[in-house]
């Protein structure tokens, strides 16, 4: 009986979005068994289900293969049409790229069919319903405080005041720019969207002979995305410290580094994932070791042979427990520039889809100039004043004598 009650007190209304109905009325039995009320849209076009902060719904349960929805391009108009109910979705394979691509539009959770855990899933959707719950009482207490509009103003002056004092904590905690070891330069950008950044970027040389650095982009905005950059950047200068005082070499390991980041934001608990890039540069050998976690646009190398991406694959951290890395080594030339960017650079680009942003992006690198502020200059960073998603760039050249 006490499980039965504790069932009763998180029912809510699910809607089922699958374009196969049979496979849609049997995951909303699925649903039903659970003690939840579930509708079935099987025609997207044609649905009349409003997903805004009134409506009645409290999970979408949506087929993460529905014909002609093609997602990339649908993550702007999702944001336009202010999603508020909380959506799990689904697929036939447990790929890392789809599952970036549910939680990049802001999935509560990912479940490949069939479901062979009811339980898992029953659990996912309770936490959805609370999460509903919580977002309707939000609501109504934000119309209750509209009552007292002068207090308000003044706690909102004060919100202000402590986010621009984070912001400059946070823009201290970047790195030198440009920092000069040798015939290396390394300087960076980050364009925030709103005082704090999710996004990070940091370098630093390790002995006489490495430079490591990384790319981070953690999820959503404000202070517990900044929060989760201050744990990545602590976790860099601990290791740091640690191969100078201890002989742990963890720091010049690209793998290695990503899965102590991926370990410390789960136990984080906060909610929160990053995609990464990881690099050692050696400046000795004048070459690469670099590890790519679940990151996008991956990193350009240019030089007198042209533009081209680093590629590399990897789930992003803070999301699996047994997350793999791969790692890569390159040769570098005598003469290069190196350039990494958050995804944010991609809503600045004139071009629609995503595929034409990522060929856009490339030629902007084969038609530029060398020098960081060139390419900055072709890719708009030096005209932006607020982005729609935060934005970060690191640029990585050698000047040396081509040979």
């Amino acid at each position: 009986m006490n499980s039965g009650y504790r069932q009763m007190t998180v029912n809510g209304n699910v809607l089922v979005i699958d374009d196969d109905a049979s496979r849609a009325q049997e995951l909303a039995q699925l649903v039903r068994e659970g003690g939840y009320s579930a509708n079935v849209v099987t025609d997207v076009n044609s649905s009349h289900y409003s997903l805004s902060t009134d409506s009645e719904l409290d999970v979408i349960l949506c087929e993460l293969n529905l014909k002609d929805v093609f997602w990339n391009d649908a993550r702007q108009t999702l944001r336009e049409m202010d999603v508020q109910v909380p959506a799990i979705m689904f697929s036939d394979e447990a790929e890392s790229e789809r599952m970036m691509t549910a939680l990049r539009l802001g999935a509560s959770d990912f479940f490949v069919r069939p479901v062979e855990d009811p339980q898992a899933l029953h659990e996912s959707i309770a936490r959805c319903v609370r999460q509903r719950q919580m977002r309707r009482e939000l609501q109504d207490s934000r119309q209750r405080l509209e009552a007292a509009n002068l207090e308000l103003r003044g706690t909102v002056k004060v919100l202000e005041q402590d986010q621009q004092a984070g912001r400059q904590v946070q823009l201290a905690m970047l790195p030198e720019s440009p920092m000069v070891s040798g015939d290396f330069v390394f300087s960076h950008t980050v364009i925030p969207s709103l005082y704090l950044s999710g996004d990070f970027t940091d370098y630093f040389t390790v002995g006489d002979r490495y430079v490591t650095f990384f790319m981070a982009d953690v999820s959503g905005h404000g202070s517990s995305s900044a929060f989760a950059t201050v744990l990545l950047k602590n976790l860099f200068a601990r290791k740091r410290s640690d191969f100078l005082r201890k002989n742990d070499d963890t720091i010049l390991s690209p793998v290695g580094m990503l899965k102590r980041a991926n370990h410390d934001l789960l136990d984080l608990d906060v909610g929160k994932f990053a995609t990464m890039v990881v690099g050692v540069l050696d400046l000795v050998n004048n070459s690469l070791r670099y590890s790519v976690a679940g990151h996008l646009p991956q990193p350009v190398l240019m030089s007198s042979e042209g533009a081209r991406y680093l590629r590399g694959e990897g789930s992003a951290v803070g999301i699996m427990v047994d997350a793999h890395y791969e790692e890569h080594m390159l040769e570098l030339p005598a003469r290069f520039t190196l350039a990494l960017f958050s995804d944010g650079i991609l809503e600045i680009l004139p071009p629609q889809s995503l595929i034409e942003k990522e060929k856009y992006f490339l030629n902007v690198f084969d038609e530029a100039a060398e020098s960081p502020e060139v390419l900055a200059h072709r890719l708009g960073l030096n005209t932006v004043e607020t982005a729609p998603d935060d934005i970060a760039a690191l640029f990585i050249s050698k000047r040396g004598e081509d040979v």
